[in-house]
């Protein structure tokens, strides 16, 4: 058999690689896909990274994950060269288009960097049942990501209220990092 021509000089893939879609690539079925999917393959990764590594690391790994689309996603499609009330608004906006969720910011202390943020609609888990835990380490990650993209100091989001702990939104309580 002979050599794929298309695999000779392959490089090391990064995230940026993989999103860069040709507009074509899903002409018939779009670029939009059901929660469910997304739902299956988040969790079905969480549940396998739990039994391989234990939980702990999973949820690592998870905000890792997290941090790491949270950085890209503010320099694709954030300025953050805006004021604080303008990047808000305009994260509110891309948020809401991507149909990640809706955001609200309700606090932010600009002396400190402490901010309270919720997510209502999140994909990940409005709707899911009572499960006792917090389940959005991705989003935290994601959160944290975005916070650090555009301050330039280090953040951690921490998510202290969720749907599956029997609340109605997601609430994140983010910090710089000392």
């Amino acid at each position: 058999m002979e050599d794929n021509i298309f695999l000779k000089n392959k490089k090391e893939l990064k995230l940026a690689d993989y999103m860069q879609a040709q507009e074509n690539g899903r002409e018939n079925l779009g670029a939009e896909l059901p929660v469910a999917v997304y739902r299956l393959l988040e969790y079905s990764l969480r549940e396998e990274l739990a039994e391989q590594f234990g939980k702990e690391e999973q949820i690592r790994l998870f905000r890792n994950a997290g941090f790491r689309a949270g950085t890209y996603f503010a320099r694709k499609y954030l300025d953050s060269s805006l004021e604080l009330s303008e990047f808000t608004a305009q994260l509110q906006r891309k948020l809401e288009e991507f149909k990640i969720g809706v955001l609200r910011i309700e606090k932010f202390d600009e002396d400190t960097g402490r901010a309270v943020l919720t997510v209502s609609e999140d994909a990940d888990c409005s709707g899911l049942p009572l499960l006792g835990e917090t389940v959005c380490n991705y989003d935290e990650g994601f959160l944290s990501g975005i916070l650090t993209s555009y301050t330039g100091k280090s953040y951690t989001a921490t998510e202290v209220n969720c749907w599956a702990t029997g609340d109605r939104v997601c609430r994140f309580r983010a910090d710089i990092d000392e």
